[in-house]
């Protein structure tokens, strides 16, 4: 599954996700069930005027970025001086309208303003609109090849998605609101609501809509089945008009990931960078101080021969290449840069209750290991067994006993990375100890790849709380053989419920972890499951009336293995 656009030894930026970014802190002190903690989800980016400008709930403000790397935060309080309700916004929408960035939160009343600026790297916006006349939550704006302004919208378990055309000059609504989507969980197994897709007593969620047109095609997107969910992701409707009629893409749904270090793909936008590749940005959930604990992540996307959504989110919290050119439709981003120290031996400076320090090296961004304090001094180690080729470190900081509430702004952590042969003699690997930005998911591509066999972490600095790390993960390359194809891998699909199928295969020897690839099409295995510790899975996410395919690869920290045959269930 290495890149076959980019050489391994390829001086171009690399990524990884969660996105690195500068996330607040919730500031609803009802929803901190267990402590404070950082938060945003509904993520949209839009490039204009040559920036990528990435908007999402509840952040004080935007991001805007020339390479999709580094992302420069804009504060800025949306705030009607009459009215100090409206000092945030949910679920933004951006649209580009000729030299201007149009703005609009989710809002269930008409009094709600419409912003917009011609220069959004700076804070300069007005109201466009004191008072936008269409009550819409988790809106998505929609600008035509024609000049037509289209605005969709929605969150409910009872209600659909609505489409209405918006006047461009006055953006007064045009007409009605027309009913567009719904979800019918009773069909597609994956829009079923619940943690593992499989809740059939509570009616999920529609929302999150979002439009892309493709070769005269109108994408029409949505999120289910709920946000704090694994399976949380993305379907999309397909239509000849902007209002429809929308015939549900039979490849659904299009962005998933309920497996791996960071999961769910759902509630985000797609969009085209300046070189013509397509991605996707989605929510990820975590859902652990609260059901709204959530990141962001970011996934190379596109539309395959046939004018299929498709989002590759297959080891795709592994660093992947940021691309500077335009990238081959069949190609994929990711380095090839395997995990390195999954569940290996870890030592550390002390460690407060049941937080243990393996807890930072489990591949679960919901669980973490915290230090007794957030002092200068404490220290994380990992043990990857053998000396092997280092090319990145990512490094996830957890939430434990902050007491910071809403947007920071002048915060930041340091720390020093060292590496060892022998755990005893260290040398400087990373040294972040005068850093001064804001790195919560903070990601490190080296310069040059080292051979190391321990790294160990060094606090100097955390904005607050105690030092914790969700996850204190190391990329490269290991010394041995990358695993065989995995053996006896059967399907096992019933009459009784045939939205679900039971998953077994052999145990391999030498893995790490196994990737299911799965889809009504033996050549677009789209859906992905990335799966560690098991040789089973309980898959729900089938459409009641199809057949699907199925194959299986292994992978551990030397590369990944021979796909296996495609298994094919009536």
């Amino acid at each position: 599954m290495t890149s076959n656009i980019f050489p391994q030894n390829s001086a171009l930026k690399t990524y990884c996700n969660p996105v690195n970014i500068d996330y607040a802190y919730n500031s609803i002190p009802d929803y901190n069930i267990n402590g404070n903690h950082r938060t945003t989800a509904d993520p949209a980016i839009i490039m204009f005027k040559g920036n990528y400008f990435l908007f999402s709930t509840n952040q004080r403000g935007y991001w805007w970025s020339k390479d999709l790397s580094s992302w420069k935060f804009i504060s800025r309080s949306f705030l009607k001086p009459y009215n100090h309700t409206y000092d945030d916004l949910c679920a933004p929408a951006p649209v580009a309208v000729g030299d201007t960035l149009l703005l609009l939160g989710s809002t269930y009343t008409k009094d709600f303003p419409l912003w917009m600026s011609t220069n959004p790297t700076k804070d300069e916006w007005k109201e466009a609109v004191d008072s936008f006349k269409v009550g819409a939550w988790d809106p998505a704006f929609f600008l035509d090849d024609d000049g037509r302004l289209y605005l969709y919208f929605g969150s409910s378990n009872v209600y659909p998605i609505y489409g209405q055309e918006i006047d461009r000059h006055t953006f007064q609504p045009i007409g009605k609101r027309k009913a567009l989507i719904e979800l019918h969980p009773d069909i597609h197994g994956w829009e079923r609501f619940g943690e593992h897709a499989d809740n059939t007593f509570l009616k999920p969620f529609i929302e999150g809509s979002w439009m892309t047109k493709h070769d005269g095609k109108y994408y029409l997107q949505f999120a289910a089945p709920g946000t704090e969910f694994s399976w949380y992701g993305d379907g999309v409707f397909v239509g000849d008009k902007p209002l429809g009629p929308f015939k549900y893409q039979k490849e659904n749904p299009f962005s998933s990931k309920p497996g791996g270090f960071t999961r769910g793909a759902g509630h985000g936008s797609t969009f085209m960078d300046k070189f013509g590749n397509w991605w996707h940005v989605s929510t990820i959930s975590i859902g652990v101080k609260n059901n709204f604990e959530r990141r962001i992540g970011l996934w190379p996307a596109g539309f395959d021969k046939d004018g299929v959504l498709f989002c590759n989110t297959a080891y795709g919290d592994y660093p992947h290449y940021l691309p500077d050119r335009k990238f081959n439709k069949s190609g994929n981003l990711f380095t090839g840069w395997m995990l390195l120290n999954y569940n290996k031996p870890v030592m550390v400076s002390s460690t407060y209750g049941g937080y243990a320090p393996n807890f930072g090296v489990d591949e679960n961004l919901k669980t973490y290991w915290s230090a007794a304090t957030g002092d200068k001094g404490e220290w994380f180690q990992s043990d990857l067994g053998t000396e092997c080729t280092v090319c990145a470190v990512q490094i996830n900081y957890a939430d434990q006993d902050a007491k910071l509430t809403g947007k920071q702004t002048n915060i930041y952590h340091q720390y020093i990375i060292y590496k060892s042969d022998d755990g005893k003699n260290w040398n400087v690997l990373v040294d972040k100890s005068k850093n001064k930005t804001d790195v919560p998911h903070d990601y490190v591509q080296l310069e040059k790849p080292v051979r190391a066999r321990y790294l160990k972490i060094v606090n100097i600095h955390v904005p607050t709380g105690k030092f914790a790390l969700s996850g204190f993960r190391v990329f490269g390359k290991g010394n041995g053989e990358a695993p065989g194809t995995v053996k006896n891998f059967i399907v096992l699909r019933g009459d009784s419920e045939r939205r679900n199928a039971w998953l077994k295969w052999k145990q391999s020897d030498n893995a790490t972890g196994y990737t299911i690839l799965a889809g009504v099409k033996p050549d677009k295995l789209y859906i992905n499951v990335m799966i560690y510790g098991s040789n089973e899975y309980y898959f729900t996410a089938m459409d009641r009336d199809k057949a699907y395919y199925f194959r299986i690869e292994a992978f551990n920290e030397n590369g990944i293995g021979k796909k296996s045959k495609i298994v094919k269930v009536e």
